[in-house]
């Protein structure tokens, strides 16, 4: 099975659990070991950040927001990156990478073994970067509902697997989750979009809320890379239905469960609840 990278419900878990850790503590200083991650990290960060204070961490689909006054941290997990709150005495591994510390001798540390992620700093509105501005809407917000994807999806010829996995369309709605969603949906992941109905869009709408936020509660999904803030992995995978299951039984109706590729993704699903 191929890497999955930290999903919407990863990297809210990660923007939960450094939130109350960070904000309103002045940042000490900054170390970079390795700049070169998916584009380079600014060499000004160094230089503008001590001395100020992070007073809103928020997230944007898989990028976290750090906000200060005097910009934006602006972080993307990649496939294998992390986010820990540690003490400063931290012994500092091979692919540790970028450590904020802090007045409190804490450090947020950066930690990207792929080098997939990105560690940015924005000085304007963050909703004006070009990594924000073309975003579709967050799926756990009132904007996303079966008359949207109807809307968005007419005369669409593309998988629906591949349209709700589309940023554009909406955010966050990655590999693990898609799977997911389409199956609690009766789905099946290589339907066209523009050929599924209002009443279904309406279903794998509230699907795809209910999986988030379950996934949220029980902080995300255990991945082969990836652990929360503190180090701990996620437990949703004690409830994926079809995700990872290829040739095991169906948990609804005791067929095999099927994988395919789509978008040069592996897709999960079961034959026989997924129309």
């Amino acid at each position: 099975m191929e890497i999955s990278m930290p999903e919407l419900p990863e990297v809210e878990t990660t923007r939960s659990g450094i939130a109350h850790h960070i904000i309103n503590q002045p940042v000490r200083s900054v170390t970079v070991r390795q700049s070169r991650l998916r584009w380079q990290v600014p060499r000004s960060l160094k230089q503008e950040l001590p001395g100020h204070f992070f007073h809103a961490v928020t997230r944007r689909g898989k990028y976290l927001l750090l906000s200060s006054d005097a910009g934006t941290l602006l972080i993307h997990l990649g496939m294998s990156g992390s986010l820990r709150i540690l003490p400063g005495t931290s012994p500092v591994r091979k692919h540790d990478h970028i450590d904020l510390q802090f007045e409190s001798g804490s450090i947020l540390r950066f930690t990207d073994p792929r080098r997939f992620g990105c560690m940015l700093w924005f000085k304007s509105d963050p909703m004006n970067h070009p990594l924000l501005t073309d975003l579709g809407p967050e799926p756990l917000s009132m904007d996303f509902d079966g008359h949207y994807l109807k809307a968005r999806s007419r005369h669409k010829k593309q998988a629906i697997k591949n349209f709700i996995m589309d940023s554009k369309v909406v955010v966050g709605v990655g590999n693990i989750y898609a799977n997911e969603a389409l199956f609690a949906s009766g789905i099946r992941p290589g339907k066209a979009a523009g050929r599924i109905t209002l009443a279904r869009y309406q279903l794998l709408a509230e699907k795809i809320k209910a999986i988030l936020h379950q996934a949220i509660k029980l902080g995300g999904t255990t991945l082969r890379d990836f652990t929360d803030s503190d180090g701990q992995p996620g437990y949703f995978s004690q409830s994926l239905m079809v995700y990872g299951r290829d040739r095991q039984l169906c948990r609804v109706c005791n067929q095999p469960i099927r994988v395919s590729r789509l978008g040069q993704r592996s897709t999960f699903y079961c034959p026989h609840c997924q129309a």
